[in-house]
């Protein structure tokens, strides 16, 4: 590569990242101005800084408590789909039964359907048995979303293990419980960390289900930022600082994985 076609990749680099961060900047810099100020003027910096959106936000508990709402079914959901997910993927990725591979199939096919298409059945059940507007509603909804990913992306990781690895830790007398948590789980903590990773930013973002199976005690912010309306017009200042904040615990997490989802993407079905 030459200098010339190198400092001509680094502009271009350069241009496609600040484009790619612009959004995210303008929603910041939205964060720290009053409404007036957004629906007045045109500026790339506040002209009259201001934290009040942000302290609203933890101040009202509208809003504080859709973080906390939604954090507390995230990680139920992110934690059941796991578990779930865990043996049914090594089970796929270890033995072959009548109908494998249109069960696998016919997991992907939950994953790729339209929320909206189970939205009344949920609703409908939900109604039911009690578990509307509850953590655990929304969190169950969503694992017929989040298990089907899941166990694609840790069957491929799996597969990737030498099978005479299970057959040794038999030999050698270990139980299949003990083998799976000391031996075969850290060979695919890349694989849990990227399942893991997908899993929380699904339902995270998701916002179907989870508007309309809660309406006050397990609201999401997700929702709380939708009904930001009122007689006075798009409270846009308060919607942004939302926004960031809505970006904090999945760029946290990013941060986290970041190591896995790379070989994530080298190894295993990303």
């Amino acid at each position: 590569m030459t200098e010339k076609t190198s400092w001509k990749r680094s502009i271009f680099l350069l241009l496609y990242v600040a484009f790619a961060l612009l959004p995210i900047y303008w929603m910041i810099n939205m964060s720290f101005k009053t409404n007036e100020e957004i629906l007045s003027n045109f500026s790339f910096f506040p002209q009259h800084f201001t934290w009040a959106n942000y302290v609203r936000i933890f101040t009202e508990e509208s809003w504080y408590s859709g973080y906390i709402n939604s954090l507390i079914y995230v990680g139920i959901n992110t934690v059941i789909s796991l578990t779930v997910a865990l043996p049914a993927a090594y089970a796929f990725s270890r033995y072959s039964f009548l109908g494998d591979k249109h069960v696998f199939f016919w997991l992907l096919t939950n994953r790729m359907t339209p929320p909206a298409v189970f939205l009344l059945p949920f609703f409908q059940l939900y109604s039911t048995v009690g578990l509307m507007d509850t953590h655990i509603g929304v969190a169950l909804a969503h694992l017929l979303f989040n298990v089907p990913l899941a166990v694609w992306i840790l069957e491929g990781f799996m597969s990737g293990i030498p099978r005479e690895i299970d057959e040794t830790a038999y030999i050698d007398g270990y139980s299949f419980p003990r083998f799976f948590i000391t031996i075969f789980l850290p060979l695919i903590k890349a694989g849990v960390g990227v399942a893991a990773f997908f899993c929380f930013m699904f339902s995270w973002v998701e916002l179907l289900l989870a508007r309309t199976l809660t309406s006050v005690n397990a609201k999401p912010i997700v929702a709380t930022m939708t009904r930001t309306v009122s007689a006075a017009g798009m409270d846009w200042a308060t919607l942004a600082a939302a926004g960031v904040l809505t970006i904090v615990p999945g760029a946290i997490v990013i941060w986290f994985v970041r190591h896995y989802i790379a070989k994530g993407f080298a190894m295993g079905r990303v």
